[in-house]
């Protein structure tokens, strides 16, 4: 074991290292938040397979093979085609509106009023998110090291907490393609094989195993849907997969390297299936399916490797904790705070001669600045704080927590109930309308809570109905109220076509939004404006 807990020291060392290499390249809020929009296409798309491809998709995603056989991918898979999806159809216009959050995204399109309640709910699926990735620092560090829960979730938290915090989207991206060949090394090309000739090969898998491990619906045609709309869906407007897609350098990039990512990620379902199926062979009376990813690699691999395909565990869990993490803390500053400071900036100037336009802007002196530079030590030094605090909440919530897979539903279900129906809607769907787009977050969202409470929160009606109910609300209410401003209109189809020159893109990426929005200029500043 001496071997194996070398290659999981220097890994976590190496993590931390990139955590400071990379705060020497932070130094405005873009390159803290969104790696500057720098990235190409293989960065792009191995930091994207690494976020979206976390420790639930690497233990749970074997768990769910041990348990159905091939047909357990499906959880997985239905995230590659989410992923495919965005890539494909939606990814080249989100990179090209140069914002930092998804509520800014509804600003821009409605002109201001979803903005606040649509940041919340997005931060509190984050926040949930990140718990949950941080929780399985336990399941990990104990079969390492015999470490108990509370002290395993502080040391894998902490390490996280503190790369992210020190170098921002610039350390998380460089840690998460670090990340991406280890788990493709250590999944792909070591276990998955290993797995399989220890099994017996596939015909031996199949004699021992009922026909329904490897039946394609074994899993049940309802299972598989619910996955469509919770994780597909989910991955269409995630706050932590949309600030990967605003690390892209061009349209280019985002959509090829995404459809790349999201391949990737077809593979990955079916090599975690079969892993487990080859689990179910070797160890058919496991306490529980989530125990087959540990139980394999420590019995069936040899000294050196099975170290590797730890590493490989942990940078599955890592780069999901770390993405959520800097979602979490980015919604939390530019779509809460900022608005809140807005507000109380403004009511301390009522006799101010311009003060709808002061309120508009957050109140926030970053919008009158002339440049980047006055404000990126600001800008950096805020949302830093804001990983750092939202970090800490995080480790502290985890050691609360037991329940993983109800935290996990509870804020998917959310976050789809409440947020798919105005986003795809403002994306698609000219007529709908800020009041509609906020109806369908309220009437959604409290469906989907609603009756979690009263059918149970694993329960799959919850996101069905909200959903409907989401739609209905949405549609109904935009029809009954006045079209959207033209204003905000036409720049909202300026930002989609990438017509933005100087304004949009140094305003986003410089902190001064309200130049940048046009019509809806006064929004967007009041979402990031008082970083």
């Amino acid at each position: 074991m001496a071997v194996d807990y070398a290659v999981i020291v220097l890994y976590l060392a190496g993590m931390l290292a990139m955590g400071w290499w990379g705060m020497r390249r932070a130094k405005s809020k873009s390159d803290f938040l969104v790696a500057g929009r720098r990235l190409g296409p293989a960065m792009y798309s191995g930091t994207m397979a690494a976020i979206v491809l976390g420790g639930a998709s690497t233990i749970g995603g074997v768990g769910l093979g041990y348990r159905y056989g091939l047909s357990g991918a499906w959880m997985v898979f239905t995230i590659g085609l989410g992923l495919l999806a965005l890539s494909v159809f939606f990814s080249a216009r989100i990179a090209r509106l140069k914002v930092y959050t998804v509520s800014e995204m509804l600003d821009l399109r409605y002109g201001g009023s979803a903005g606040i309640i649509s940041g919340v709910v997005m931060w509190a699926y984050t926040l949930m998110l990140a718990v949950t990735s941080t929780i399985a620092y336990a399941t990990i560090f104990d079969v390492l090291f015999g470490l108990d829960r509370s002290l395993s979730i502080i040391l894998g938290g902490a390490i996280v907490v503190a790369y992210s915090t020190l170098g921002g989207m610039w350390s998380i991206t460089l840690t998460d393609m670090v990340q991406f060949v280890v788990k493709t090394i250590g999944v792909l090309l070591l276990l998955l094989p290993l797995a399989v000739i220890k099994a017996g090969g596939f015909a031996e898998m199949k004699a021992q195993l009922p026909d329904d491990y490897f039946a394609p619906l074994g899993i049940g045609g309802q299972t598989v849907f619910t996955y469509v709309l919770i994780y597909s869906f989910g991955m269409l407007i995630g706050q932590d997969i949309w600030q990967r897609v605003f690390t892209a350098r061009s349209d280019k990039v985002a959509r090829l390297g995404g459809t790349a990512a999201g391949t990737y990620c077809l593979a990955y379902a079916l090599a975690g299936a079969v892993i487990g199926t080859a689990a179910k062979v070797l160890y058919p009376h496991l306490g529980s399916p989530d125990d087959a990813f540990a139980t394999i690699v420590r019995d069936a691999l040899p000294v050196g490797v099975r170290g590797l395909v730890l590493a490989a565990a942990l940078s599955a869990v890592m780069s999901t904790s770390s993405g959520a993490l800097i979602a979490c803390a980015t919604v939390a500053h530019n779509d809460i705070w900022a608005r809140v400071k807005g507000v109380a900036a403004v009511r301390r100037k009522p006799h101010a001669g311009d003060s709808g336009d002061s309120g508009d802007t957050g109140g926030s002196p970053s919008a009158d600045r002339a440049g980047e530079g006055a404000e990126a030590p600001d800008e950096v030094r805020g949302n830093r704080a804001f990983i750092l605090l939202m970090g800490l909440a995080v480790i502290v919530i985890a050691l609360a927590l037991n329940n993983v897979v109800e935290a996990l539903t509870l804020a998917y279900n959310v976050l789809v109930g409440g947020l798919l129906v105005p986003i795809l809607g403002g994306l698609l769907w000219k007529r709908g309308t800020a009041a509609g787009a906020l109806a369908s977050v309220v009437v959604g969202g409290l469906t989907v809570i609603g009756l979690m409470v009263s059918l149970g929160v694993l329960a799959n009606e919850p996101i069905y109905y909200g959903l409907l109910a989401s739609l209905v609300a949405y549609g109904g209410v935009s029809l009954a109220t006045p079209p959207t401003d033209a204003a905000v209109l036409a720049a909202w189809r300026a930002r989609l076509a990438g017509r933005t020159g100087d304004g949009p893109g140094g305003g986003s990426d410089g902190g001064s939004d309200g130049e940048a929005a046009g019509g809806a200029a006064p929004v967007t500043t009041s979402a990031s404006g008082g970083a």
